[in-house]
């Protein structure tokens, strides 16, 4: 299923069962982005939108949650061709009760210093998949065209009424990795 921004998709009722998902993010730079670094983060958040300890904060320097339920991989840098730049293994089942929200966040390193933004970022996406059998649930592409942002918010998981369910954000931010850090961090 494709997503709009803004929509939302009930995991838990489409796809009953599911334990185990891969959540893909992946993007092309044009010419001028060549020397991009995007780092991608997860941020798993309790009811307070903060996270519970920093071992809850999954990126570069942190490849799994504290509880085991969240793991980032970063598939091979020299693989031009391939569609996923990060991909994350979330069980569901061994996601913290206190755990609302799982925010997924990508970042241009050091935007300011080389002066970039996410205009040299393209065909943008999303996307969910079971990670048992490999079929695709949902995807998100992300049409806008930011400009000016250093950041966007991709998408987000969360509860609701005790379903896990996942909303398309598409959200730009002029801001770095460490806005969020500060956000959602105590």
């Amino acid at each position: 299923m494709q997503l709009s921004k803004g929509e939302r998709f009930n995991i838990s009722k489409e796809a009953p069962g599911l334990k185990k998902m891969a959540i893909a993010l992946g993007w092309q730079v044009t010419e001028a982005g060549q020397s991009y670094e995007i780092d991608v983060s997860a941020f798993m958040l309790g009811a307070d939108g903060k996270i519970p300890n920093d071992q809850y904060f999954i990126f570069y320097n942190n490849l799994q949650s504290f509880d085991n339920s969240v793991l980032q991989s970063i598939p091979e840098k020299n693989n031009r061709s391939q569609e996923n730049k990060t991909l994350y293994g979330v069980i569901l089942e061994r996601v913290n009760p206190e755990i609302e929200e799982i925010t997924f966040v990508g970042t241009i390193h050091e935007a300011d210093k080389i002066k970039a933004n996410f205009s040299n970022i393209k065909n943008a996406f999303i996307k969910i998949s079971n990670l048992d059998t490999g079929s695709e649930l949902v995807r998100y592409e992300l049409k806008e065209n930011f400009s000016l942002e250093t950041a966007v918010e991709f998408g987000r998981l969360y509860r609701k009424n005790g379903e896990w369910r996942f909303q398309a954000v598409g959200a730009g931010y002029q801001a770095g990795l460490q806005s969020f850090v500060d956000k959602y961090c105590n």
